[in-house]
């Protein structure tokens, strides 16, 4: 599974700013949706992605090395960093991920509907999107 997880991140960094969807073994569907310099924070650029779980979606235990900010569009998700207890979401709400956290939890809630949400990424320039953590 981190070697599917490796794959998307290679992947997602590689076509950030087109208009490709990648989709991961786990059936994380991720497009990338815009990527900006942040001139005020030099070294550090915005990106902004569409995350989209199929039925029982999920991905492995990973981290960002960013500030995360999450906003469900649809459906329900299942959202945990280490150190906190797990949350369900629901479409309007939103979730926080430091840049040190270890997400150990990130999945469709549903085992028979989709789920999708935003994910605005504030990192250092050309960093990866996502890291496997074993």
């Amino acid at each position: 599974m981190n070697s599917a997880l490796l794959s998307l991140c290679v992947a997602a960094t590689v076509c950030l700013v087109g208009t490709l969807a990648v989709v991961a073994d786990d059936g994380a569907n991720v497009t990338p949706l815009m990527k900006k310099d942040l001139p005020n924070y030099p070294g550090k650029e915005g990106l902004m992605i569409s995350v989209e779980y199929g039925p029982g979606g999920s991905d492995p235990i990973h981290k960002h090395e960013a500030d995360a900010f999450v906003y469900v569009l649809e459906g329900s998700i299942v959202m945990q960093v280490k150190g906190e207890k797990e949350v369900t979401l629901s479409p309007g709400e939103t979730f926080y991920e430091g840049p040190s956290d270890i997400h150990l939890v990130s999945r469709n809630a549903s085992t028979s509907k989709p789920a999708k949400f935003i994910v605005v990424l504030l990192k250092n320039k050309d960093a990866p999107v996502v890291m496997p953590v074993e």
